[in-house]
C-alpha cells in the first residue's frame, strides 16, 4: 500500500500514523525533531522463512518485525500471519504501539511483526515448523529485554508456546518472557485472551458515564464478534447496557430489545454462529455500521469506516475496538459531526496491559490470580482513562487527539531526558 499524502481514503497504515501524530503533535510543545524522528520505525527488518510442506515440497514466505521506538523501553507489539502482511504495514501498527503503551505509562515502545502467509492454508504442523524458523530467523532482534512480540491476527497462545520454545532452545535456557499471550501452564497470565474486549468494555462504560448517559438505557451495536468484541459486549451487557447488534465474518443479527450475549457464541468459539443465530432480524456487516444506536464498537478489521459510508453511521459515540478501524479522512467527518470517538490507543490497550502483567510474572516467576489481573487491569484503566479525560475537558481536544497528547507527552519528556547519543 502507497503512504500517500492526500486527503483520499486509500491511505496505508503507516501514512494513517504519521496524519494522527502530526495532528497530535501540533497541542504538545515537543521538539519537531522529535517529532520527525517518531514518523520513523528505529528498523524493520526483513527475513526469509522457508517452510517444508506436508507433501515434501518446499515454500518460502517473507517475515517481517518492526521496531519503533524504544525511549520508554523493550519493544512490544504482536506477531500476524496474514497475506498482507508487509513492511509498510507492521511500521504503522509499531507506531500505533508506541503510543498505546505510552497512552498506558507502560515502560515498552512499540513493535510489529509477522509473516505474510494465509494461516488457513497451513496444517498444525506446518503453522508450528513455520513459527519456530520465524523465531530462529529473529532471534538475535528479540528478547525479554529487547522486543517482546505477542499473538496477533492468525496467531494465538500455541502459536507463542512454540515461538518461545524455539526461542529457549536455541538460547539454552528456557525464556517465558521472550514473548507474551502464552498458556498459563509455560508462564502465561490468566485473563491475558478477554484483555483487549475488557478494556473496550472499561472505556465504553466510562464515556457513556462521561456523557450523562444511563447505560441501561444504552444501546450498542459491536461489528466483530470474535475474542474482542464478544468479551466487550458481554461485559456491557452484564454491566446492564443493550446489546442490539453483533457480527462476524459472514454477516449480523439485530434484536432492538437487546441479545443475550451469553447464548450467542462467538466466531471464535464457533465459526458462523453469529450469522446462524436465530435473531428478529439479519444484516450485513455493512447495514450494522448504519443502525440508529447509541454506542458503535467496530471490533473487526482496519479501515471499517471511510469517506465511502461514514456519512451513513448514526451512532452517538464509537469506541474502536481493532486497530485503525476509521480512516483518517471519516475521523476527521465525525469530528466535525462532533461524534465522540474513543480511539483504540486507549480502548483495546488492556491486551498491552496485561502482556505487560505476564511479563512481569515471567521475570518475577510468579503468578497472579484471575481477580488480580483483573483488578490490576480496572486501575491501570482508570489512571489512563483519567489522564486522557484531563486533557478533553482542559483543552477541548477530541478524545484522539487527547491520547495523543498524553502519549507524546511522555515519550517526548523521555527522549529529551535521555537526549542524543553519541
Amino acid at each position: 500500500m502507497a503512504d500517500n499524502n492526500d486527503t483520499t481514503d486509500t491511505e496505508s497504515t503507516l501514512s494513517n500514523a504519521r496524519r494522527q501524530l502530526e495532528r497530535a503533535a501540533a497541542n504538545v510543545d515537543i521538539d519537531s525533531g522529535v517529532v520527525e524522528r517518531l514518523k520513523h520505525p528505529t528498523r524493520v527488518q526483513q527475513v526469509s522463512v522457508p517452510l517444508r510442506r506436508d507433501d515434501g515440497t518446499l515454500e518460502v514466505y517473507t517475515g517481517f518485525r518492526a521496531q519503533h521506538d524504544d525511549v520508554r523501553g523493550p519493544y512490544k507489539g504482536g506477531l500476524r500471519y496474514h497475506p498482507e502482511v508487509s513492511a509498510e504495514e507492521c511500521s504503522g501498527l509499531s507506531m500505533w504501539m508506541t503510543w498505546k503503551c505510552a497512552v498506558m505509562d507502560l515502560p515498552f515502545g512499540g513493535g510489529k511483526g509477522g509473516i505474510a502467509v494465509d494461516p488457513k492454508t497451513l496444517s498444525e504442523q506446518e503453522r508450528e515448523r513455520l513459527t519456530r524458523r520465524f523465531a530462529e530467523e529473529i532471534r538475535a532482534a528479540i528478547g525479554p529485554k529487547k522486543d517482546v512480540p505477542a499473538p496477533d491476527m492468525g496467531t494465538d497462545s500455541q502459536t507463542m508456546a512454540w515461538f518461545m520454545d524455539a526461542y529457549s532452545m536455541q538460547e539454552g535456557e528456557t525464556t517465558p518472557g521472550v514473548v507474551t499471550g502464552k498458556p498459563p501452564s509455560i508462564g502465561g497470565s490468566y485473563g491475558r485472551e478477554e484483555a483487549p474486549g475488557r478494556s473496550v468494555a472499561i472505556v465504553a462504560r466510562e464515556a457513556i458515564d462521561y456523557y450523562d448517559w444511563d447505560i441501561e438505557e444504552t444501546t450498542i451495536a459491536v461489528q466483530g464478534f470474535g475474542s474482542v468484541g464478544a468479551n466487550a459486549a458481554r461485559l456491557l451487557d452484564e454491566w446492564g447496557a443493550n446489546i442490539v447488534a453483533v457480527s462476524d465474518v459472514d454477516g449480523a443479527i439485530y434484536d432492538p430489545d437487546g441479545l443475550d450475549t451469553n447464548d450467542v457464541e462467538s466466531h471464535d468459539e464457533r465459526p458462523g454462529m453469529v450469522s446462524g443465530y436465530d435473531a428478529p432480524e439479519t444484516l450485513t456487516n455493512a447495514e450494522l455500521l448504519e443502525l440508529d444506536i447509541d454506542v458503535l464498537v467496530p471490533a473487526a478489521v482496519s479501515n471499517a469506516i471511510t469517506v465511502e459510508n461514514v456519512d451513513d453511521v448514526r451512532a452517538e459515540m464509537i469506541v474502536e475496538g481493532a486497530n485503525g478501524p476509521i480512516t483518517f479522512a471519516a475521523d476527521t467527518v465525525l469530528e466535525e459531526r462532533d461524534v465522540p470517538v474513543l480511539p483504540d490507543i486507549l480502548a483495546n490497550a488492556g491486551g498491552v496491559t496485561v502482556s505487560y502483567f505476564e511479563w512481569l510474572q515471567d521475570i518475577n516467576r510468579r503468578t497472579w490470580p484471575l481477580d488480580r489481573v483483573h483488578d490490576e487491569l480496572e486501575a491501570e484503566m482508570l489512571k489512563a482513562w483519567n489522564a486522557v479525560r484531563a486533557e478533553v475537558d482542559e483543552r477541548d481536544l477530541t478524545w484522539r487527539d487527547a491520547a495523543y497528547v498524553v502519549a507524546l507527552s511522555r515519550i517526548g519528556e523521555a527522549k529529551e531526558t535521555r537526549g542524543l547519543w553519541p
